[in-house]
């Protein structure tokens, strides 16, 4: 079915004065920028859609704070992930000094490098926590390798700058829905690359279901499955701010997961690999309740009637061929 013209004239609109509003700021320092995404964070607030949504899933996942706890998690998580767009945006005026602005926990940049110098590549297994863009350029800029699959956006004016700032940073992306991207990723581990891999969300790809604060919740298995496919380290990364209040930067950090390269059950053990990142998410998710994308509807698959709850699920193992 086509999308009707006023619709069709309404999103071009809106796409334009988005990418008018992006080349702007891009010129902006990000102090001036910053100071704006938080009184744009602030705003974002009256949106009820948005609200109801968040403390919905926040009252899913953190019953046991009060009801005023919740609300000040949704209000924060908002500021940051206006400061979140506001750092991407100007990139450009502070890339100089990437390294002081983005650091690494103690260990985490050793645990990437030990990883690295198997030659096997890396499964990097995150999510939205923190700010995960700045954390890809980071690692980029220590001297990793990077790759990541993500999903092209309706919009391909704005997949199209997202593309260009992650090409920027050197950081390749793989698209999806692009034919390639599944040679791609054997490309990746052929040349001892990390591959980034978003888990926390619900979307349209192969997965299992997984505890996620206590619920199953749909979870991409792709991770798991490539690092049993090509015996490649698997990392658990993230940041998160190194204080409350904007500018103060983030501390990227990394977990390795072990597992059995040559389990006797390899779908049992690529589940407990989901499993296992999804849980370390979940730890990094309830330390800074504020730095995660509540909005997103992370329950929406219900899980099959007859899973206990909480068990995983398996739902169609992944095929490197058919991303």
């Amino acid at each position: 079915m086509s999308v009707p013209l006023h619709k069709r004239i309404r999103r071009g609109l809106r796409s334009w004065i988005l990418v008018g509003a992006v080349r702007l700021l891009s010129m902006l320092p990000p102090g001036p920028v910053l100071v704006l995404a938080s009184l744009v964070g602030r705003l974002a607030w009256l949106a009820p859609g948005n609200r109801r949504q968040m403390l919905a899933h926040l009252a899913l996942a953190l019953p046991e704070r009060s009801e005023a706890e919740r609300r000040a998690i949704a209000r924060a998580c908002l500021v940051h992930l206006a400061w979140l767009a506001a750092e991407v945006v100007t990139i450009r005026s502070f890339d100089a000094r990437l390294d002081e602005y983005v650091s690494f926990a103690p260990g985490a940049e050793e645990r990437v490098k030990r990883a690295l110098a198997l030659g096997r590549g890396i499964v990097y297994i995150t999510g939205h926590v923190g700010n995960w863009e700045l954390m890809a350029r980071r690692m980029a800029r220590a001297g990793v390798p990077c790759a990541t699959i993500a999903k092209a956006g309706q919009d391909p004016r704005l997949t199209a700058l997202l593309e260009g700032a992650r090409t920027e940073g050197n950081v390749e992306v793989l698209w999806r829905e692009s034919p390639s991207t599944a040679r791609a990723m054997i490309r990746c581990f052929r040349q001892g690359k990390l591959l980034g891999i978003l888990i926390d969300q619900d979307t349209k790809v192969q997965g299992v279901f997984v505890p996620f604060f206590g619920r199953p919740a749909f979870t991409p298995r792709a991770a798991g499955d490539l690092a049993l496919r090509f015996q490649a380290p698997v990392l658990v990364g993230w940041t998160r701010r190194r204080g409350r209040r904007r500018g103060a930067g983030h501390e990227v950090c990394v977990e390795e997961i072990a597992y059995d390269p040559r389990p006797a059950d390899t779908e049992a053990e690529s589940i407990r690999i989901t499993a296992r990142a999804t849980a370390i998410l979940q730890q990094a998710i309830q330390d800074r309740p504020e730095e995660w994308v509540w909005m997103h509807e992370r329950w929406k698959t219900p899980p099959p009637e007859a899973s206990e709850p909480g068990a995983p699920v398996p739902q169609g193992k992944f095929d490197a061929k058919n991303p």
